[in-house]
């Protein structure tokens, strides 16, 4: 599992393969796996057999890329940018993220939150 600073929402830019150049939105990120879902890229169809409720047939629908072959799209510059993470200023243990290569603008609508251990209190029954 790799760290990404990709969230749900950010508009992406495909950087390798065979949908290289292309742009859209992230519908979901599965960290495990590495794998990333862009709205209207690698698209694929396939088969779905026919029942009741629906008429079956062929489908299209978007496939997965994987996280490295993404970068994040800078709209006010038209490029895309790498992301890093820092301190915020001003809030004690806040993190955010940063575009690296467009003069370090913070992305503040998608702030990063750390995560707390929640240690789970075990009762110590008398016998």
């Amino acid at each position: 599992m790799d760290k990404t600073r990709l969230r749900v929402d950010d508009e992406v830019v495909v950087i390798a393969g065979k949908e290289k150049g292309k742009r859209g939105k992230v519908l979901k990120i599965d960290r495990y796996k590495n794998k990333v879902l862009v709205e209207g890229v690698n698209v694929g169809t396939y088969s779905q057999k026919k029942t009741e409720q629906d008429p079956g047939g062929l489908l299209k629908k978007e496939f997965y890329l994987h996280l490295s072959n993404v970068m994040y799209w800078d709209a006010k510059n038209s490029k895309p940018v790498r992301l890093g993470i820092q301190f915020s200023k001003g809030e004690k243990g806040k993190k955010q993220r940063f575009m690296k290569n467009s003069a370090n603008d913070v992305i503040s609508d998608a702030d990063i939150y750390v995560k707390k251990d929640k240690k789970k209190s075990v009762d110590k029954g008398v016998v």
